[in-house]
């Protein structure tokens, strides 16, 4: 049995550093390949092991019907055996049920538990804007949206099944107010200022002791400038940009929306995802005078 822990998150969060961060643990003398992360823990809405799992071709289902043999992918990923005692699995969809009124991301016979990465909204806007190749506003409109959705095309085959998002406050309080699986919240800006400490105590919740030195050592190897290296040198299999030109691994930083956003902007964030932000921790600009140059 592998124990699965679900690695949550509204996308351009911290996600997948986090999971660079797990996978440079096993690094001895250079960094973990970026492109490698298919091999350690996969994300929940791949179509790959959707298909290994079930013998169907996910293309042939509708985006609801796929939803509803999910749950059973996840149990049949718990009982692999691969030499692995634990297994890191990214999702970016919302806490909620099928169709069937199933929980989507099954707990128990599934998963046993969660991390749930937040990060201010003010800065997953101009993240998720150059992700998706769109305009800020177009990025905050997307964000404000409870019927918001990853790869939800109908007319094409998507390299990922759908992930239903619901507005970014939704996202958090979906696994948040969940009583299926115990959460573990990590804030991304905590994890920028001190990376190893929230990095192992994380670890620690999904199950895995990790000393510091061990911790040290990947967050030197999971560097941004050295995972932006990489990935200009060779790509990222997980991010196929339309254009070209942007970088998956963009900046990293903490409130560089100080400096993106337009005192406009940051007001419409605030005024959509006001009551999460203060339960997230997140000061207002009301809270603390903040200033926006417009």
């Amino acid at each position: 049995m592998t124990r699965l822990v679900w690695l949550a998150s509204y996308p351009k969060s911290g996600n997948t550093w986090f999971r660079l961060l797990a996978a440079n643990l096993s690094a001895a003398n250079e960094p973990v390949d970026i492109n490698d992360m298919g091999e350690r823990g996969g994300i929940a809405s791949g179509r790959d092991a959707f298909e290994f799992h079930t013998l169907l071709d996910s293309g042939l289902l509708t985006h609801d019907e796929a939803d509803t043999l999910r749950p059973r992918v996840y149990e049949s990923m718990a009982r692999e055996d691969d030499g692995e005692d634990l297994r890191l699995v990214k999702a970016h969809d919302a806490y909620l049920t099928t169709a069937l009124g199933e929980p989507l991301l099954v707990g128990a016979r599934g998963a046993e538990r969660a991390i749930l990465i937040v990060r201010d909204p003010r800065d997953v806007a101009p993240s998720l804007a150059n992700h998706r190749k769109i305009g800020l506003d177009a990025a905050i409109d997307f964000m404000a949206d409870p019927t918001a959705c990853f790869a939800a095309a109908t007319r094409a085959q998507p390299l990922q099944l759908r992930q239903r998002l619901l507005d970014w406050s939704g996202h958090a309080a979906s696994w948040l107010d969940q009583a299926d699986l115990p959460v573990h919240l990590v804030r991304y800006e905590d994890l920028r200022l001190a990376t190893s400490a929230t990095f192992v105590a994380a670890m620690a919740f999904a199950g895995r002791e990790v000393s510091v030195a061990d911790a040290e050592r990947a967050v030197e190897f999971a560097r941004f400038d050295r995972l932006q290296a990489q990935e200009r040198e060779r790509g990222f299999i997980e991010w196929r940009p339309r254009g070209g030109g942007a970088l998956f691994f963009r900046r990293g930083e903490a409130q560089a929306w100080r400096r993106e956003l337009t005192a406009e902007q940051v007001q419409r964030i605030e005024s959509a995802h006001g009551p999460m932000m203060r339960r997230l921790g997140y000061a207002l600009s009301a809270d603390e005078g903040v200033q926006q140059a417009v």
